[in-house]
């Protein structure tokens, strides 16, 4: 179960863009509204400078869909809708057939956790014009933002090199449903656990958390707060050491490390938020490892991100658990993934498809036609590169790799490298066939798919760029309608 209907009124058919509408109306008008088209979501480049992107939300998507219906509130609130003149924006008669809505597209998309590139249509819409336009801001809303977060999340988790990785940002995340998707993306991206308990109610994600400074603070000393929380919650003893004097917070933790240890109990932790990360773990490191508390854990936390971490474990700190929130939940640096939904290809009730594209004097910003599919290319379990194929065009009997930006830069692929393409089938005339795995297994997919690719793409400075491009057909065809609408027959 996933928290868009429960959280929010049933329906949720207007989280779309006015356009959409306008241009579902316009469809309906102008006699075209049967006509079949393809759409393609895709992104032009990977965020924070990385060399990789996690594919997630789609199950927020699938969510949507299966519940996209208008109310009667609703359609009263589009019927007070007015133009320019004063008059209805909308025709009685065209809310009434909303009334009757059903989603009836076929939707092909790559599983959650799937390891993307540029270029690759992440999810395929085909179906009736008006409603496959209908779907566009909401889809891009899910998947974008947690594409995002989900890449953030295993960025971070790369710098930790397998330490456990907490998300802590729901107090500075961008709403209540921002929380929510971000402490899942964070999972799906490889986080360990949430400090919002909401999101670990909804979604299952393992819930961590103990005290705050202002839990020391109401005490009249420090080691009375702690000993005063380690006899309320024995068995959840981490404590944050830093609201006065780190080091001598550790002490303090000793103390009380070693009275739970009488009493057959264990201090779990101690936690750092803020000063000198690097120093400050080693020193609490000595200090607890001469108490013979060698197996509690020091976490950090205090605006980390993935370089900060990288630079900590540089510097031999002895930190074994991360807390990372502000920086993770918002994707700072980067605030959004600049995916868009493309129309790729339009026929009439019976007739042959027509490739459509979008020009643009930004070669980047131009986009592919066709009815796209992406084939992954690996030899001995690392991936070696990623075919944008149309479906009608196929694949030909040798494979060669076109950069869609410059092409005399091609790869060949070698004949015994194994191949599988990535978009599945989801829906089919609005019937979802896809069984969602649940989190764990979906986060685990992401973690098995970074294993798959060479380290080079993996570094947060100059990442390897991993050959991501059009079957050489599908380049030709592609370069044959730019200059067509260019003028150039």
């Amino acid at each position: 179960m996933y928290p868009l209907a429960s959280l929010y009124r049933p329906s949720l058919a207007l989280l779309t863009d006015l356009y959409e509408l306008t241009m579902a109306y316009g469809y309906r008008q102008s006699g075209t509204a049967d006509r079949e088209a393809v759409f393609q979501h895709q992104f032009r480049h990977h965020p924070f400078h990385g060399g990789f992107t996690v594919a997630c939300g789609l199950a927020y998507l699938i969510d949507w869909l299966r519940h996209l219906r208008f109310d009667d509130d609703d359609l009263a609130y589009l019927g007070s809708l007015t133009g320019t003149d004063g008059q209805p924006l909308f025709a009685a008669a065209f809310l009434d057939e909303l009334r009757h809505w059903e989603f009836r597209c076929d939707v092909d998309a790559v599983p959650e956790g799937t390891i993307v590139f540029p270029h690759e249509p992440l999810v395929r819409v085909q179906g009736p014009i008006g409603q496959a336009q209908l779907v566009e801001s909401a889809l891009l809303n899910f998947v974008n933002f947690q594409s995002l977060i989900a890449t953030k999340a295993a960025r971070v988790c790369l710098a930790a090199q397998g330490d456990p990785v907490l998300e802590f940002g729901l107090r500075r995340a961008q709403g209540i449903d921002g929380a929510l998707a971000a402490a899942r993306a964070a999972y799906v991206g490889g986080c360990d656990a949430t400090s919002n308990v909401l999101a670990g109610r909804w979604f299952g994600i393992p819930v961590r958390g103990t005290h705050a400074h202002s839990w020391v603070m109401s005490f009249g000393s420090e080691l009375e707060s702690f000993r005063a929380y380690a006899e309320a919650m024995p068995n959840n003893c981490v404590f944050l050491v830093d609201t006065y004097d780190s080091l001598a917070g550790v002490r303090h933790a000793v103390e009380i490390g070693r009275w739970l240890r009488s009493r057959g109990q264990k201090l779990e932790g101690v936690r750092l938020d803020s000063g000198d990360l690097a120093y400050l773990s080693i020193e609490a490191r000595k200090i607890l490892d001469a108490a013979g508390l060698n197996d509690t854990f020091i976490v950090a936390s205090g605006d980390l991100d993935e370089r900060l971490i990288a630079s900590l474990k540089q510097q031999q700190a002895t930190i074994g658990v991360w807390g990372v929130g502000t920086h993770l939940v918002t994707a700072f640096d980067e605030p959004a993934l600049g995916g868009v939904y493309k129309l790729s290809a339009v026929r009439g009730p019976g007739g042959a498809w027509r490739r459509c594209l979008k020009l643009s004097e930004q070669a980047a910003k131009s986009s592919t036609p066709g009815i796209l599919q992406v084939r992954r290319y690996e030899v001995a379990g690392e991936c070696l590169g990623d075919l944008i194929y149309d479906l009608e065009l196929g694949c030909g009997d040798e494979a060669w790799i076109v950069d869609p930006h410059d092409d005399t830069r091609r790869k060949h692929v070698p004949g015994e490298a194994r191949h599988a393409d990535l978009l599945v089938p989801i829906f089919r005339q609005g019937r979802l066939v896809y069984q969602q795995p649940d989190l764990p297994a979906v986060r685990e997919r992401t973690l098995a798919e970074l294993g798959r690719f060479s380290h080079s793409i993996k570094r947060f400075d100059n990442p390897h760029e991993y050959p991501a491009g059009l079957e050489p057909r599908l380049h030709e065809l592609r370069k044959q309608l730019i200059l067509e609408a260019r003028g150039f027959k």
